[in-house]
């Protein structure tokens, strides 16, 4: 059965007449999904300390935010989440994920650091995997002047952050210079083909939807070809040995859901430590939406407190 609550958001999305991401052009999606915010997002929880910085990836700065939660004191060594966005490559920002990363901060002690990597179509596959391990390095090289525990560092992110979250573990321990700790992986797309049998169930009517994918791909790949790619479709990595521990959660009425199940088994089979938990009556993108969603704010408060758990001292 799909949420109540889930329902009723559907419904009144259908009724409105608004728009698919897919009848849009990037500039009016990624404006879409900053105003719709406001609907479904709890209110703004406060903090300890926000500030935005400018880290150097390989085409400039990334525009990046830093999150302290509240209780945490100037100085204090902290553990840590560098967490990507999600919006199929194409759209999020610092401020749609603005509210889950104070969140996330809060609930679990840990410092956040929010990387607003580049967007496709202008900057396609792997431009965006490429900030993102700039990021992650720097603020692993840079982690005693950002007051972070460099030893305690997680790497996590949503549907494509999800993605990009498991890529850049894979190439931190690819290149052996930046511990990463633990992985959280919100409803991450894992294999772009998208033919496991819940992209064919849930393709159609629950928010993220089987042409809303294709675009969101179209924009990010260079070329067809690039859905094989490991680091694209990284269930199909050769090698997915020694990687950081991982939750990775999904929701039942999501396109994604077999590939996050698929990808949390193949980690498991290579020998690392995996959770797995599906909320079965929701729907993509739902941990968002806590200001409507009751199970959101319970997604929330489980990522957060494996956070904890799992960068504990």
């Amino acid at each position: 059965m799909l949420d109540p609550q889930a329902r009723a958001l559907l419904d009144l999305i259908e009724s409105r007449g608004l728009p698919a991401v897919y009848q849009q052009t990037p500039v009016e999606a990624r404006a879409a999904y900053r105003e719709r915010r406001f609907f479904t997002q709890p209110a703004t929880p406060e903090m300890a300390e926000v500030r935005d910085l400018g880290i150097p990836g390989p085409a400039g700065d990334v525009p990046c935010r830093s999150y302290r939660p509240v209780g945490s004191q100037p100085g204090q060594l902290l553990p840590a989440l560098v967490y990507f966005h999600g919006g199929g490559f194409v759209i999020g920002d610092l401020d749609t994920h603005d509210v889950l990363c104070r969140e996330l901060s809060n609930g679990s002690g840990c410092a956040v650091i929010s990387v607003d990597y580049r967007l496709s179509p202008e900057t396609r596959f792997p431009g965006p995997v490429d900030d993102c391990l700039a990021v992650t390095r720097w603020v692993s090289a840079n982690a005693a002047s950002l007051g972070i525990d460099r030893n305690r560092l997680a790497v996590g992110g949503d549907s494509a952050g999800g993605n990009l979250a498991a890529v850049v573990a894979i190439g931190a321990r690819d290149a052996g210079d930046t511990p990463i700790a633990w992985q959280l992986l919100i409803y991450p797309c894992t294999d772009i083909r998208m033919g496991t049998e819940s992209h064919r169930l849930n393709g159609d009517g629950y928010l993220l939807t089987r042409d809303s994918m294709n675009y969101f791909y179209g924009h990010y790949l260079k070329d067809p070809a690039d859905k094989l790619h490991p680091l694209a479709s990284v269930l199909l990595h050769p090698d997915l040995g020694g990687l950081p521990p991982a939750l990775v959660l999904t929701a039942g009425f999501d396109p994604l859901r077999d590939e996050g199940r698929q990808y949390a088994d193949a980690l498991s089979a290579a020998g690392n430590r995996a959770q797995y938990v599906c909320f079965e009556r929701q729907i993509h993108g739902f941990i968002t939406m806590g200001k409507v969603l009751d199970e959101a704010n319970t997604a929330v408060a489980l990522c957060a407190t494996a956070l904890r758990r799992a960068l504990a001292s």
